[in-house]
């Protein structure tokens, strides 16, 4: 693909309705929800639609059009991607009413919502109606993992692209193209991340990212009782907290300061009384974004132990699928000889309740505690 379309490696097939429409009125529809895996492009296919939308030669990647649409720059393509848990009631309200005007200078009004799982179903309800009977030059685009993580009665009025989990050997090629990694470093990342792109960027270019998931994956072996468990809970959870912190602590203070100077207010005195609600409401919007942080940075250590456990059950069945690990074969190998398949089933099922907790919003620590004592070798009968 070319154009606003190459960077959407490995999918070709999934993103041709979306390249019919840009070009085709006749394959157009006022209403799309793009779904993906995690990594699988779901948002840069959503950006790269638009921009295409956007372009009077549908999409040639270079034009004022193509580039201000995929910098989220153009007046008339709007993009929501909330940093908190989940998408606030009052972003989609003024999301209708932007979606009510005409395009000021675009062929199309283009809204994009990413993570659209996020929103709670009363806020899908508000949405529910501009979508159903939008303006005739509105576009509304989601996204969203599967069409079954959005209300049924929004993915009913939407038309579903479905992108898939691109081969490793693609997202290596694109990682050497594009980045310069050596090009076994960028299979080797790509087979990592599992063929989400952000990740096998960062893993490519960051040794200390690498050295951090070898520590995570390191837990499975290095667990045996208890203490052992109750330890590694402790340290994993505060690694992310303290990743967390790092990552939005000066975002933070600057934010903070921006609001204040806006407000003409000094950050050394006492707040009168009208501003102190703006800045309570910006410090609760911090701290939703801080959570949600924390959250990502436990599933992603989650995932990673549950694709170590995959090459596990693959061992163990003596199936000849490439090892996502295979950096790791030896732990890999000493699990699988000291477990049963039905050993490594149970962890998976752990490892997967695991996240089902921490999206239910239980206390991490318990979640995480009671994750890692399932990953104790069970004793011999």
């Amino acid at each position: 693909m070319t154009g606003v379309w190459t960077e959407l490696v490995g999918q070709e097939d999934a993103t041709a309705p979306l390249r019919a429409a840009s070009v085709h009125a006749s394959a157009m529809t006022h209403a799309w929800l793009i779904t993906g895996p995690p990594g699988s492009g779901r948002s840069q296919a959503a950006r790269a639609f638009a921009a295409a939308l956007q372009c009077p030669n549908g999409g040639c990647g270079q034009c004022r059009e193509c580039t201000t649409a995929l910098s989220g720059a153009h007046a008339d393509v709007t993009v929501v991607a909330t940093e908190k848990v989940t998408i606030a009631i009052d972003e989609v309200r003024s999301l209708v009413s932007v979606a009510q005007t005409a395009p000021s200078q675009g062929r199309w009004r283009v809204i994009i919502v990413e993570d659209a799982d996020r929103m709670v179903e009363r806020t899908s309800n508000l949405l529910l109606k501009s979508i159903e009977e939008p303006p005739p030059r509105t576009v509304w685009l989601l996204c969203a993992p599967s069409a079954d993580d959005v209300v049924v009665t929004i993915r009913s009025r939407c038309r579903v692209v479905g992108l898939r989990v691109p081969d490793p050997q693609v997202v290596a090629d694109l990682l050497v193209s594009r980045d310069g990694i050596d090009p076994d470093l960028a299979l080797e990342c790509a087979h990592a991340a599992q063929s989400h792109i952000g990740i096998a960027r960062r893993l490519a270019r960051d040794p200390g990212a690498r050295a951090r998931r070898d520590q995570v994956l390191a837990l499975a072996t290095d667990i045996r009782g208890v203490g052992d468990a109750v330890l590694a809970a402790a340290d994993l959870v505060k690694v992310a907290e303290d990743d967390a912190k790092a990552a939005t602590e000066e975002r933070d203070a600057d934010e903070r300061n921006q609001l204040l100077r806006t407000l003409g207010a000094d950050d050394g005195g006492r707040l009168p009384p009208a501003l102190r609600s703006q800045v309570k409401q910006l410090e609760e919007d911090q701290k939703r974004r801080a959570t949600r942080h924390k959250r990502d940075v436990l599933d992603r250590a989650i995932v990673d132990l549950m694709s170590l456990y995959r090459d596990v059950a693959v061992v163990q069945v003596g199936s000849g699928v490439p090892l996502v690990n295979a950096s790791h074969r030896g732990h890999i190998e000493q699990l699988a000889a000291r477990g049963t398949m039905q050993d490594t089933v149970r962890v998976l099922d752990a490892l997967a309740l695991t996240r089902e907790r921490l999206a239910g919003n239980v206390a991490p620590l318990l979640a995480v505690e009671a994750m890692l004592l399932a990953l104790r070798p069970m004793p011999v009968e």
